[in-house]
């Protein structure tokens, strides 16, 4: 596939590294000749030009290429892009706009007006996950697998952890009434797709997979406890701030949350518009206003300001405070795989999420569904079984499966179960995948 990247900032970076190793063809244009120098060490074409100019565009290949990605840090030159990308002759554009009027039932002008076939949003993206965290309090990452019938939750082993020290093959046994499968180990910088001998060490961060009713009983297994949640803390009246706390308040009406943002007029703003929680003006990283505010008695704290510094030490104050789980938004993707080793729960990044989200939009053409976890290099693919493809019929202990996957499910007939090596996929099955970037061409061909 011929994909143009229209901004060489984060997002069109790790979009084309992501498409690169897959080997599609991939062109970004920018005018930042440092941006496009950085671009150049991920294995893709640049082209330096002006994005709202259609010989430029012209000179990038948009009239030849299957997909257009417009991904600058501004609406209005994503839009004029979509408009030119579609007269060019684009099949498919996908944009990054963060103003919420063209979503809206009764927008007088829709994103297809604009020649967008998908719109991607990374504040909505990044609130989402972070209420997905909230609600599973005990996991660093939570992602809903067929239709919310299974989940992929994130666990930090620490040296107490009673999986500690044994095989996966011990763990995992179908006497010990929860089925569930640990498909990948994220272990001293390096994801791995575990085997039945590999023991679990102190410090791993796993991944497992099971019914959604039964992620409970996985928790306690790995000795985590998810505990009721009353009191939820945001520092930040960031448009992710806001969407998080309306999310929240619509969600559950038992949970108290409080809003904490430094810019006056902000916060009387959002005072005004949301009425179902307490915002307050002040500093997010003052520790008397914390304490003052009843930061030890609370559940959940999301630190979600612009200033990535600020969001990184309120958070360690949290967790020096005793709240049990602390979430920050940070705008370096290299600090994700960092935050638990720094002594923080979870983190996330908006400009990642955005990427991720355009990339299961590219892949789309050939699995049902693609989702991704942060700071690993794996992603979570659903597959249709075609009839006489390599995957159906015999159990999956017989299939060559290729190195760096692992089946983590099957759906069949509105039915989620995790799969053993004498499960087999049925003709019609929807197959959740867990594979490493670099294997993920490799699976493809199994389904037909």
């Amino acid at each position: 596939m011929k994909v143009i990247i229209i901004g060489a900032g984060d997002v069109g970076y790790d979009l084309g590294a992501m498409l690169s190793e897959e080997k599609h063809e991939v062109v970004i244009l920018d005018r930042d000749r440092e941006a496009l120098k950085k671009c150049r060490e991920i294995d893709v074409l640049t082209v330096e030009g002006n994005a709202t100019s259609a010989q430029d565009l012209v000179r990038a290949g948009v009239p030849e290429a299957d997909l257009v990605v417009a991904a600058t840090n501004l609406d209005e030159v994503n839009m004029v892009v979509s408009l030119l990308s579609k007269r060019l002759g684009a099949p498919k554009v996908i944009a990054r706009i963060r103003n919420d009027e063209f979503s809206h039932p009764s927008a007088p002008v829709k994103a297809a007006d604009m020649g967008i076939d998908v719109m991607i949003h990374p504040e909505q993206s990044v609130a989402r996950e972070i209420v997905q965290l909230v609600k599973r309090a005990a996991a660093t990452d939570v992602v809903s697998l067929a239709d919310g019938a299974m989940q992929i939750v994130g666990l930090r082993l620490d040296k107490q952890c009673p999986i500690v020290g044994k095989k996966l093959s011990e763990v995992t046994t179908p006497g010990s009434g929860v089925v569930f499968r640990i498909v990948a180990v994220y272990r001293g910088g390096f994801t791995l797709i575990p085997t039945g001998n590999d023991r679990l060490q102190a410090n791993d961060h796993i991944f497992v997979v099971a019914r959604t009713e039964a992620i409970g009983e996985v928790l306690k297994l790995a000795g985590r406890t998810d505990r009721p949640i009353r009191n939820i803390m945001i520092t930040g009246g960031t448009t992710v701030g806001a969407m998080i706390a309306r999310l929240l308040c619509a969600d559950a009406t038992d949970w108290k949350v409080k809003l904490i943002e430094p810019d006056y007029d902000t916060a009387e703003s959002l005072a005004s518009e949301l009425r179902d929680l307490l915002v307050l003006h002040g500093n997010p990283t003052d520790p008397n206003l914390l304490v003052s505010e009843g930061i030890t008695e609370t559940d959940v704290f999301i630190a979600v300001t612009e200033d990535e510094e600020s969001n990184i030490i309120s958070c360690l104050m949290a967790k020096h405070l005793r709240v049990p789980k602390a979430v920050a938004m940070v705008s370096k993707s290299d600090y994700i795989p960092l935050s638990q080793t720094i002594g923080l729960d979870a983190a996330v990044n908006k400009k990642l999420a955005a990427s991720n989200e355009i990339h299961r939009h590219v892949r789309k053409g050939s699995v049902l569904a693609v989702a991704a976890l942060h700071g690993i290099k794996a992603e979570i693919l659903e597959f249709r079984a075609k009839a006489g493809s390599k995957i159906v019929k015999a159990p999956l202990a017989r299939i060559d499966i290729p190195k760096g996957c692992v089946v983590g499910g099957i759906i069949r007939n509105g039915h989620a179960e995790v799969p053993t090596g004498e499960s087999a996929v049925m003709e019609g099955d929807r197959v959740i995948v867990f594979c490493l970037t670099g294997a993920i061409e490799k699976i493809t061909p199994y389904f037909g």
